[in-house]
């Protein structure tokens, strides 16, 4: 097992789990359990065929060189995306995820609905939790896909993702309700963080470059990233503090 690529692909793909299961709960709940479970295991079973098809072809037929230039780039745009998005998260520019309003609007959609007899088969239900499902798989399938591949690993960031959907479902199954007190975006914080620091590394090694301590350096790339992250946290909170201040006094003299 290795834990550098089981980890990253662990604490990613329970993001998305969390997101999926609200809304498979919400169809459950309000519509029944037979057409959401039916649902989110056909859109399961497409995402496991994609993962192993593309993934198996490319650890065997792609040379490594360009494996990592590709995908390493591939993987440090979307750690960058998950970073940025969780740094104004943590600086109130950009609201958090609540996924008991999602569950909420969710489960009034479903209810919109009409229902169907007894005994026949939800359709709605299904196509909604196999579209949650799959929508939100499809990232898990791009990082387990990606890190496995590259990194030569592809049984362990798999390990990483099923551990990660186990864990998700049995907390969901267990309290019947969105998992609303995870913590989201600390989560895409740690996510982003790990796929920039293993884009920067493979996209670098692909075009040649010697890292100091080889593997080891991926930790002196995220410590690095971190204090940037910290950085930017603060000037934006400054920043957000400070245009705050400005506008009080002409939001008060309008007010007189």
């Amino acid at each position: 097992m290795n834990l550098a690529i089981a980890l990253p692909s662990f604490f990613a793909s329970s993001v998305e789990f969390v997101e999926a299961l609200t809304i498979v709960l919400a169809i459950g709940v309000t519509r029944g359990w037979r057409s959401a479970i039916l649902g989110a295991v056909a859109a399961a079973a497409l995402l496991f065929a994609i993962t192993v098809a593309f993934g198996v072809t490319l650890t065997q037929l792609v040379p490594i060189g360009v494996l990592r230039i590709v995908v390493g780039t591939l993987i440090l745009l979307f750690g960058i995306k998950w970073l940025r998005k969780a740094i104004l998260r943590f600086t109130g520019l950009k609201a958090s995820h609540d996924e008991a309003q999602i569950f909420r609007e969710e489960a009034e959609l479903a209810r919109a609905h009409a229902r169907v007899a007894a005994g026949q088969m939800d359709w709605f239900g299904f196509i909604a939790s196999f579209k949650a499902v799959a929508l939100e798989g499809l990232e898990v399938a791009f990082i387990v896909i990606a890190l496995g591949a590259t990194g030569r690993a592809l049984g362990s960031a798999a390990a990483g993702a099923a551990v990660a959907g186990a864990l998700v479902v049995g907390a969901g199954v267990a309290v019947a309700k969105p998992l609303a007190r995870v913590p989201e975006n600390l989560l895409k914080f740690v996510v982003g963080l790990m796929l920039t620091s293993f884009g920067t590394f493979w996209t670098a090694e692909g075009f040649g470059a010697e890292w100091w301590h080889a593997d080891l350096s991926i930790l002196w790339i995220l410590l690095g990233y971190l204090l940037l992250s910290a950085v930017l946290i603060l000037g934006l909170r400054r920043s957000s503090r400070s245009a705050e201040r400005l506008a009080a006094p002409s939001t008060t003299a309008v007010t007189l």
